[in-house]
């Protein structure tokens, strides 16, 4: 059975793998507070169909409750260990929708069918802003079924994160952002480009761009939304030439070659 990934926008991506549907940080909103989804249409109904819901971190456009309570009762939920304590409307709407959730920190594994899903260590503010210092890990997350697919959330660029995340087929790579600036603990087109030559995958998808951008700001550095998937292409063809990359529309698919 062919490995098959779908980018809805964001962060939002469903990998089928093995049989089983994998979709991560869903976010299924035309608005979120000050961000206005830009490009894309909202997800249909079968985005937020899935067997495991992997959750980055605990920032609102990561764990998205009302997202969430789209999900079909009996679906597995894996978060960030702390969540549900940090967020206490997380346990309480797992408990009326039927979610299962599985805590998780690095190194932890989940089993779902026949993928074996390893957490793993993020370079992210893991808080839930602006609600409290508390922090809970931000993760990536390695599936590792027909292919492997490295989910890498949202994170910078960290020493020690080939041998953290291992040799996989496929990135799914953080290229910008909501905003016009981006902080520490991220990547951008040109890190996210020497991430994957240092990662060696040979197949990547750009993701987390392009989509959401503050109200009120369409004019203060528009090619921070529009040109990040571009230019990882390019950066990308110029650091990892051996990699192929795919920059997806919102919500189209591809069917990844070379599985390990």
């Amino acid at each position: 059975m062919p490995v098959e990934l779908t980018w809805w926008g964001h962060a939002t991506v469903t990998v089928e793998d093995s049989g089983t549907r994998v979709l991560t940080d869903p976010l299924f909103v035309r608005r979120l507070a000050h961000l206005r989804r830009r490009r894309g249409a909202v997800p249909p109904p079968e985005a937020a169909v899935a067997d495991v819901v992997l959750v980055s971190h605990l920032h609102a456009d990561h764990l998205h409750l009302p997202s969430l309570a789209r999900l079909a009762p009996g679906t597995r939920l894996v978060v960030p260990r702390g969540a549900p304590t940090v967020v206490p409307g997380l346990g309480r709407l797992a408990a009326a929708r039927g979610l299962r959730i599985s805590e998780a920190a690095p190194g932890d594994v989940v089993r779902c069918g026949e993928l074996r899903i390893r957490a793993v260590h993020a370079e992210h503010d893991g808080r839930r802003l602006p609600y409290g210092p508390r922090r809970v890990p931000a993760l990536g997350y390695v599936v590792r079924g027909e292919a492997t697919t490295y989910f890498a959330g949202d994170t910078g660029w960290f020493e020690g994160m080939t041998d953290e995340v291992g040799p996989v087929d496929v990135a799914l790579l953080p290229v910008g952002g909501w905003g016009p600036f981006l902080g520490h603990g991220h990547l951008d087109a040109g890190r996210a480009a020497r991430a994957l030559a240092r990662l060696e995958a040979p197949t990547a998808v750009p993701v987390h761009y392009g989509t959401y951008w503050p109200i009120g700001m369409d004019g203060v550095r528009p090619h921070e939304f529009h040109a990040p998937g571009e230019e990882f292409v390019r950066l990308a063809g110029r650091l990892a030439p051996e990699a192929t990359v795919h920059r997806l529309g919102h919500g189209e698919s591809v069917r990844p070659l070379g599985a390990r």
